[in-house]
């Protein structure tokens, strides 16, 4: 064994062939959430709502303390499934359907992602290239839905994919 030569494996995300129905890709681990990260993400982003950033008065509204960012909460859910599902298999993303967030996040939350394929279908305008369309959810530690969001993307197929990627 110590003489056979090493085949290379790089991590990568899942070609346009690869995407299944019928199963749900669990994005692990998950990630917990800190008041840096909701305070850093809700300045970076030049957003003054005082539900993010004001603990004091955030006490005084129906949840009785700091939301986190609804926008966090959607990046890092899309993030949280890049290493699984389209890390270097991406050409772009599309757009966004139906977004919700049904259950708030907490600071001290820890977000888990899953991701399930809707749609997939060759372009007819990219040779090598199909537009895949999945619907991801985030779950918090007591498996409460905190958001939900459909993503349409484009994604190599193995063989245009390796060709481009050398």
């Amino acid at each position: 064994m110590a003489d056979a030569p090493l085949r290379d494996e790089v991590q990568r995300g899942l070609w346009f062939e690869e995407f299944e129905p019928g199963v749900r890709y669990l994005h692990r681990p998950g990630r917990t959430v800190t008041d840096a990260d909701n305070v850093l993400f809700t300045t970076l982003t030049m957003n003054p709502q005082p539900l993010h950033l004001d603990a004091a008065w955030s006490a005084t509204q129906p949840f009785g303390r700091v939301l986190v960012n609804s926008l966090f909460t959607l990046s890092t859910l899309v993030g949280l499934s890049v290493g699984q599902l389209t890390r270097g298999t991406l050409v772009a993303n599309l757009g966004f359907g139906e977004v919700r967030f049904p259950h708030p996040l907490f600071v001290g939350d820890t977000i888990y992602a899953e991701s399930v394929l809707v749609d997939k279908r060759w372009s007819a305008s990219r040779p090598g290239e199909g537009i895949v369309t999945l619907e991801h959810t985030a779950r918090n530690q007591d498996d409460a839905v905190v958001a939900v969001a459909t993503r349409s993307m484009l994604v190599w197929g193995r063989e245009a994919g390796e060709r481009a990627n050398g």
